[in-house]
């Protein structure tokens, strides 16, 4: 490895240090909080968002409809490569803010209207991450492969080691893992579902919505970032 990609295997041995480590108390009495209200939902109803946020994100990641301007890369170090990524991350984090800042302004309908919106932006921006490190979006098996990212960005502390080990084992596998959807909307919702509240109380709403989004979007970008990372370090 050159001097710049030993300064990366540095700093993504960092980041899987703090992925080891409990999330802060108030997102975990949050987590607790959500799974007893989740133990008194009915069954039918589960199996209903599920089937919902499935639906969703297939349609965002299989449809032929969503696509990266991102092209021709390969010629691009990794050193390059990262500083467009975080370029890209900036400018998802600011359209998120926006969408969230707007949807929130707008009362308890529009706060609803913000979670297919900010998750269409999610997945576009993984979409582009994936393409500026080389890695081809046409292919399903990548497309689950975001998915996976996702998951990792927004699950719980017990899953969250699982999963990164699925994604550092990707390579060596011989098909696709299909996602437990069941899995992947509750934790998604129970991660999320604290400041969503919040974005739709009157008055605040256009404020947490940014503030929300924004960081929602800084996190997701580092996972995906160092997890293409030590993929590419790994390949090497």
């Amino acid at each position: 490895m050159n001097a710049y990609e030993q300064k990366v295997f540095h700093e993504v041995m960092i980041w899987k240090g703090k992925m080891d480590k409990k999330s802060p108390l108030l997102q975990r009495f949050t987590k607790q909080l959500q799974v007893k209200i989740n133990d008194k939902i009915p069954e039918k109803v589960h199996q209903v968002v599920t089937e919902s946020i499935k639906k969703m994100v297939q349609g965002t990641i299989i449809g032929s409809n969503l696509t990266t301007k991102v092209k021709h890369t390969e010629h691009l170090s990794l050193e390059q490569k990262d500083q467009l990524v975080l370029k890209t991350i900036e400018q998802y984090k600011k359209t998120a803010a926006v969408e969230g800042a707007g949807t929130g302004a707008g009362g308890f309908l529009w706060g609803l209207a913000d979670f297919p919106l900010l998750l269409s932006i999610k997945m576009k921006c993984l979409f582009d991450i994936a393409s500026i490190y080389g890695f081809d979006i046409k292919k399903l098996e990548e497309r689950i492969y975001l998915l996976y990212i996702f998951h990792l960005a927004f699950c719980s502390d017990e899953l969250r080691p699982v999963i990164l080990e699925q994604l550092e084992k990707w390579d060596e596998q011989q098909e696709a893992t299909e996602v437990n959807w069941r899995t992947f909307q509750q934790e998604y919702r129970d991660y999320i579902d604290f400041v969503k509240m919040l974005q739709l109380m009157p008055g605040i709403g256009a404020v947490v919505g940014a503030v929300a989004n924004y960081r929602l979007l800084d996190h997701l970008g580092e996972t995906a970032m160092n997890v293409y990372r030590l993929r590419l370090l790994k390949e090497q």
